[in-house]
């Protein structure tokens, strides 16, 4: 139920208005919410999905609750430096975040002691898929050439990234590796700060293989440099047709995605939680959303506060299961 925001210790009458008058700034700010600019943390690089994803968000909310509402990547760790800002900022609204389904992944490898339930969920936004990228200039042309090749190939020999240690485009290619046979760790994985960096070192020819979603790789592959081979869906991008599935390309039935959504620190005053999830679910309905996700290929899906932590929850007991099979795990 999304709550109005409660304007109490408002006196009436003109007497009343007078003493409010005088009341100090910070007092009288405390009627409306938001008062002052927001921060909106990103915990990945600039240029990637989640970047874009959070930048949209923040032009609307700014458009909707009339103050700034700034971005600021927060990187490094493999996601923790970000989410961390956002989990230990003062739970006042003026700083919220966009977490990631990292949050579900990176306490399970000792990495943080934050978990799903350090945050106050505002709203899920997004979910994708990720997709198989090669360099354009790569000598494999399908799915199966690469699949192939990898097989073929002594363990660490193919190096591939996407994001951090353990983060979900690593689980993602664990996964795609496991159900093809081979060992978690057959191919090498490069850790980066995010899928931007990544296709940078792909294009570069630092790296054999980039698995994150297509969206995330769209601009490489529009300039030339890259092309993607197959996707790890049920069914294929309306965004991205001509990209076949994993099972379409190999008869490999594998599927998994990566997720996006608005949190802010835990405790966050009801009223407050409320105007942002009131004002995020503004901006998902909203055509320059659709428009902007959907030019992109970025999935579009929303639920609200309750939703969104059953999600996380969910979603946090896979990634342990999965994470302990691959041997990523470092605690039960």
């Amino acid at each position: 139920m999304i709550e109005r925001i409660d304007r109490r210790g408002f006196v009436s009458g003109a007497a009343g208005l007078g003493a409010a008058a005088l009341l100090p700034g910070s007092a009288r700010a405390q009627a409306k919410y938001p008062s002052r600019p927001v921060t909106l943390v990103c915990p990945w690089g600039a240029g990637g999905g989640t970047d874009a994803t959070a930048r949209i968000v923040a032009a609307l909310l700014e458009k909707d609750l009339g103050q700034p509402f700034n971005v600021v990547n927060r990187t490094g760790g493999s996601g923790v430096v970000g989410h961390s800002a956002i989990a230990t900022a003062a739970p006042d609204g003026y700083t919220i975040g966009m977490i990631t389904v990292e949050i579900t992944m990176m306490h399970w490898q000792g990495l943080t002691e934050l978990a799903p339930a350090s945050y106050t969920p505002l709203a899920l936004m997004n979910i994708d898929p990720p997709g198989v990228q090669v360099n354009a200039a790569s000598p494999y042309k399908t799915i199966k050439d690469l699949a192939d090749a990898i097989k073929a190939a002594p363990a660490g020999k193919f190096k591939a990234s996407g994001t951090g240690q353990g983060g979900i485009w690593h689980l993602a290619l664990i996964g795609w590796l496991q159900a093809m046979g081979l060992k978690p760790d057959h191919v090498a994985w490069v850790p980066s700060n995010g899928a931007a960096p990544a296709m940078q070192d792909l294009a570069a020819g630092g790296i054999d293989v980039v698995t994150c979603s297509v969206p995330e790789a769209k601009a490489m592959i529009d300039a030339g440099k890259a092309r993607s081979l197959a996707i790890m869906a049920p069914e294929r991008n309306p965004q991205f047709k001509d990209v076949p599935t994993l099972k379409e390309g190999l008869g490999v039935d594998y599927s998994v995605g990566a997720w996006r959504g608005i949190a802010g620190p835990k405790g966050m005053p009801a009223d407050v939680a409320a105007t942002l999830t009131a004002a995020l679910k503004k901006a998902y309905d909203s055509a320059e959303f659709k428009d902007f996700m959907g030019s992109r290929g970025f999935g579009v899906t929303f639920a609200d506060p309750a939703g969104f932590a059953a999600y996380m929850d969910k979603g946090d007991k896979a990634m342990g299961e999965a994470m302990t099979a691959a041997g990523l795990a470092k605690k039960s």
